[in-house]
């Protein structure tokens, strides 16, 4: 017995020491499976957590509280509205803009959008316009998206209508200035009457009415862009885009940060636009095709296909080829016309980018012949165009709308405008004749498709109510010049004004500057001797 019992003692310490190791790791396992089931359930959780915070389902939306208009994501479906035209602008707008089937960018006009105030340097814009929505725009959002703050926006005709103008004037950054009677006193006391520098434009229709025009607006730009504390100015048109390349952000205001401290100046060259079509609607977002300018090809290359470049029209470009400048603000800082700046105490240092351009789209719909020459009263001979047109083109584009029918003008329009040879067109995008840039139309194409446009103009009638509305048409029409009794755009500078006049007649050599460029052609093949 005594050896039995001895003998299993041992037996017994070791199955306790078995049972002990046994237990260790169980309890591990236990741990462990604790761990990967809270590490399972807390990405679940914050996962269903994320899904209640996004849900819309029946509870009220926060963002319904702050906006005002009842259409938070204009482009989406209203539940509350069962016919497309309930959701229609009064301003007729919104097919022309785009209305996006999906969910778009929530454009509200109490928005100030400060998050640029901080942001140097501070760029503005001022333009003469007399466009449509459809063009103006496409025309903002696109310079805001390159770093464009503020516009100066000078306002006749389509862009001077209530319709127009009320949503331009609910986005912030834009100033409209309205060609009303007083206006039209202020800019009758301008240096600019006593100075010869623009003196060889006074007293002259169409286009020279318009470069004084443009320049005396440049003017009063210039003290609102020093008010607003703008570093620089740019004088466009509205079909015309700014192409910041070179800059690997796509950012005028990038560019413009990194000119150095003593440059007054800056030159951008511009591309002339060449449509592939004649039934263009949307030229910021149909054409990508541009001829070069000069300053940006080779002597060699450009002069070698100046002719076939041409196709049979006056010159290489249909219009001007000397580009448009920005301007640093500064003292005595002044207008040299509608392509540069100058300055009244010493002559701009200026630069001109290698490869940051003007893009100008030049005659791209043919509806562009009649309107044109609606807009001018001259007789369409070829010495009455003279006076009234400063290019050829433009000279002949006006005699030809005004004297061929309609199938005439489009065969004509065909053959000087429209790019239809594409074996032409392939060998000078070869050569570096004709370029590619698809980045404005993608600009503008993201800015429509996602809605902002149609809610611009959707802000703009919800905010005004309409019996404000009439009231401000009743208001806008009795001091814009189109009322009888009031001085038109037309005579600014006219002799019928004896102070003006008589400003005119006493013009000293104190005040001898010189001339403001006007827009010039690229140079001609037959005028320069290109040794090639």
């Amino acid at each position: 017995m005594a050896g039995l019992y001895t003998s299993s003692r041992p037996t017994s310490a070791s199955s306790l020491s078995s049972s002990s190791s046994a237990s260790l790791p169980s309890s591990q396992q236990a741990f462990t499976s604790r761990l990967l089931l809270l590490l399972t359930l807390l990405p679940l959780t914050l996962a269903f957590f994320a899904f209640v915070l996004q849900w819309r389902g029946g509870l009220t939306d926060p963002v319904t509280r702050w906006s005002p208009d009842p259409f938070q994501f204009p482009g989406m479906d209203n539940p509350a509205s069962n016919s497309r035209s309930d959701r229609r602008s009064a301003f007729g707008c919104l097919d022309l803009l785009g209305q996006s089937r999906s969910p778009a960018f929530p454009y509200f006009k109490d928005w100030k959008f400060d998050f640029g105030s901080d942001l140097r340097p501070k760029i503005c814009i001022i333009s003469s316009t007399s466009a449509g929505l459809e063009q103006i725009l496409p025309w903002i959002f696109y310079h805001k998206a390159t770093g464009v703050s503020t516009f100066f926006l000078f306002v006749e005709g389509k862009a001077a209508s209530p319709n127009v103008s009320k949503v331009l004037e609910s986005i912030p950054g834009v100033k409209v200035v309205y060609r009303t009677k007083e206006l039209e006193e202020q800019q009758a006391k301008s240096r600019i009457w006593n100075e010869t520098w623009l003196a060889s434009f006074f007293y002259k229709p169409c286009n020279y009415e318009l470069f004084v025009k443009q320049s005396l607006n440049m003017e009063m730009s210039i003290v609102m862009a020093r008010d607003a504390g703008m570093d620089w100015i740019i004088h466009l048109d509205t079909d015309e885009l700014i192409h910041p390349a070179g800059d690997r952000e796509y950012s005028l205001r990038q560019l413009l940060s990194d000119v150095p401290g003593n440059v007054d100046m800056v030159v951008f060259p511009n591309y002339e636009s060449s449509v592939e079509r004649d039934d263009i609607k949307e030229p910021f977002t149909e054409v990508s095709m541009f001829k070069k300018n000069y300053d940006h090809l080779p002597k060699d290359v450009y002069f070698g296909n100046y002719k076939e470049a041409t196709r049979g029209n006056p010159n290489y470009f249909l219009t001007y080829g000397n580009g448009k400048s920005a301007a640093r603000i500064q003292d005595h800082l002044r207008p040299n016309g509608a392509h540069r700046w100058h300055n009244y105490m010493k002559t701009p240092n200026e630069i001109k980018l290698d490869e940051a351009a003007v893009l100008h789209y030049t005659y791209p719909k043919f509806s562009d012949l009649t309107s044109r020459r609606d807009r001018c009263g001259c007789k369409p001979t070829k010495e009455d165009v003279k006076r009234c047109f400063m290019l050829e083109f433009d000279r002949a584009a006006f005699i030809i709308a005004s004297t061929a029918t309609e199938e005439e003008m489009l065969h004509w329009y065909r053959e000087h405008v429209v790019w239809t040879d594409k074996a032409l067109n392939l060998k000078l995008l070869r050569k570096g004749i004709l370029t590619r840039i698809y980045a404005p139309m993608a600009i503008i194409q993201g800015l429509r498709e996602s809605g902002v446009f149609s809610s611009v103009v959707q802000s703009a009638q919800m905010t005004v109510s309409k019996d404000k509305f009439l009231s401000s048409v009743v208001s806008s029409n009795s001091s814009r010049v189109d009322k009888p009794g009031i001085t038109s755009s037309r005579k600014i500078g006219v002799k019928e004004s004896q102070a003006t006049a008589r400003r005119m007649l006493e013009i000293t050599n104190e005040f001898s500057y010189d001339p403001a460029i006007p827009p010039l052609s690229p140079p001609v093949l037959d005028d320069l001797d290109i040794g090639i």
